[in-house]
């Protein structure tokens, strides 16, 4: 491993081996089939929201707190290189940061559909809902679309 050239230089290696090591530790499973959440990926989801600009960490925050309000028992994990939350030990939702928007996947058309969503205002494909930056975060809607997935989860587990 290279040396670290200032305490500056110290803090990034440490920050890209807690990324590393968050994209490979698995999550254990509890007695009931939840995961429990690890060091490592609570340090991977840090480490992602700290890098993004202030104003997109914000809305970011907001998505994390809409989850967690909505779905408690939901446990956060990073992979593919995004956090996210697992719920019953199966994917919930992925959230990720992008330049012009932040995806929420997977949103199929199926759950629109089932659920009788109305995303009709938002940029879909196949399995993802993008919510542009230039637009207020629409909270309630994304607090519908946790719901769905967690009924899906639920009703097909």
């Amino acid at each position: 491993m290279k040396r670290a050239r200032s305490v500056k230089d110290a803090r990034s290696v440490k920050d890209a081996r807690s990324v590393k090591d968050a994209r490979s530790v698995k999550d254990a499973r509890s007695a009931k089939g939840a995961r429990t959440p690890s060091v490592a990926s609570a340090n991977a989801v840090a480490a992602y929201l700290a890098a993004l600009p202030p104003p997109l960490r914000a809305r970011m925050r907001g998505i994390r707190a809409i989850v967690r309000a909505t779905a408690p028992s939901a446990v956060e994990h990073f992979s593919y290189r995004i956090p996210g939350f697992r719920l019953d030990g199966r994917t919930l939702l992925w959230y990720a940061a992008f330049k012009r928007h932040i995806g929420l996947y997977p949103i199929t058309p199926a759950l629109l559909r089932a659920h009788r969503i109305d995303v009709s205002g938002y940029e879909t494909s196949k399995g993802t809902i993008r919510f542009p930056l230039d637009e207020p975060l629409p909270a309630p809607l994304v607090k519908r679309l946790v719901k769905a997935r967690a009924a899906e989860i639920r009703s097909t587990s």
